[in-house]
């Protein structure tokens, strides 16, 4: 069979590669840590469970608008307004996961000729959504130096009249580093300065902030909203991964061709979800406050843990629940070493390597696993590296 040209450059999230594999090796009697997926290690609170299966037991069986239902897309106006983000219902779509959001932006947004920009390291999704529709796609520094922000010198020479869409992740996967407002304000100026561009924000961990720093959106700048499409969900925030819910805020003159596309696509999402969404931005807070604090305590206990390990260096991540050691002075090369310490140590975390060439030299680490497995699988590491 003949695959569209196109086909190949689409990439891979190698996460679910290292899952499969872990999960391989489990079933063989392998004692396996897991510290590679991302995603929270909690359930999902039952408040919301139970809100699904009430709207299930009363008719929410069929379509819904293409937007999603009215009463959900109010609920988030209203959360984001606690944000800073005015914004109107007919401006937010509600799909079937955060990576909608992000092929949606790329396919109205990119074209050969035009340019796309993302972070690297960050997630792979971005580069791959963005190559697969011809445009150039450029990756931008992120700075270890200041806690994984952008590289703003290096960005403001990659923008030109060229480029047409900038991806950006604050709290960063797989850095755990953050944007914070100056940070924000200097995206904002380099959109005034060339109008044609677009920013696809991003925040899909934006509740997950330790030490006192604030989540600061760039939809919140009013002048330059409208040019801001806002990526976030209920994936990370209310552990539901594997819900598949997710939200989009977007300027007005592109919300009917990100709506067009989702006709084309999924219809819409699941009604009983949706009607489950609206509850977990109700009455699910307190049980978010609760993990996030767990996640606090465990990415400092993760740092400790990692900077006492020789030839290791570990900034202790100021948001999501992702450590990013640099393994620089071991010798070892990122993905050299997360194979052994997978097929060898049964350990399994990610190389740097897979969020982007400028994560050569890291690893990420989620924090989202009881403190029994990431002491277990810091002491692997150890030891991994002491038999090399």
């Amino acid at each position: 069979m003949l695959l569209a040209d196109r086909f190949a450059q689409l990439g891979e999230e190698n996460a679910f590669a290292v899952l499969a594999r872990a999960n391989a090796l489990k079933a063989q009697g392998r004692d396996m840590i897991n510290l590679g997926i991302g995603q929270p290690d909690f359930r999902t609170p039952d408040i919301i469970v139970e809100s699904a299966i009430k709207a299930l037991r009363d008719g929410a069986h069929g379509y819904t608008d293409s937007l999603g239902i009215p009463p959900l897309r109010e609920k988030v106006v209203e959360y984001l307004s606690k944000r800073g983000v005015s914004a109107q219902p007919d401006r937010v779509m509600i799909v079937p996961g955060g990576k909608v959001t992000m092929f949606f932006a790329c396919m109205l947004l990119g074209q050969p000729g035009q340019k796309i920009l993302y972070p690297d390291p960050g997630f792979p999704i971005y580069r791959s959504a963005a190559a697969v529709t011809g445009a150039e796609v450029v990756g931008y520094r992120l700075r270890e130096d200041d806690d994984f922000a952008p590289d703003m010198e290096q960005l403001e020479t990659l923008v030109d009249a060229q480029t047409s869409l900038l991806i950006v992740n604050s709290p960063g996967n797989p850095t755990g580093g953050i944007m914070r407002q100056h940070h924000i304000e200097q995206i904002a100026e380099l959109m005034r300065r060339h109008p044609q561009l677009i920013v696809m924000s991003d925040e899909i961990y934006g509740e997950m902030l330790y030490d006192g720093e604030k989540h600061f959106s760039l939809a919140s700048i009013n002048d330059i909203a409208d040019r801001v499409i806002l990526l976030d969900g209920w994936s990370k925030t209310f552990a539901m991964t594997g819900w598949r819910m997710g939200f989009g805020l977007w300027p007005s003159a592109l919300i009917d061709a990100a709506r067009k596309l989702s006709v084309n696509c999924h219809s819409c999402v699941a009604a009983s979800y949706q009607h489950a969404a609206i509850t977990a931005l109700d009455e699910a807070w307190d049980q978010v406050e609760h993990m996030v604090a767990t996640f606090d305590r465990r990415r400092k206990f993760a740092a400790d843990l990692l900077n006492d390990l020789p030839g290791v260096t570990c900034r202790v991540p100021k948001g999501a629940f992702y450590a990013f050691p640099n393994i620089t002075q071991t010798g070892r090369e990122s993905r050299e070493l997360a194979k052994d310490l997978l097929e060898n140590h049964s350990l399994a975390l990610l190389s740097g390597t897979d969020f982007g060439a400028q994560g050569e030299g890291f690893l990420r680490v989620s924090v989202a696993a009881s403190d029994e497995d990431i002491q277990k699988g810091v002491d692997r590491i150890r030891t991994c590296l002491a038999q090399h």
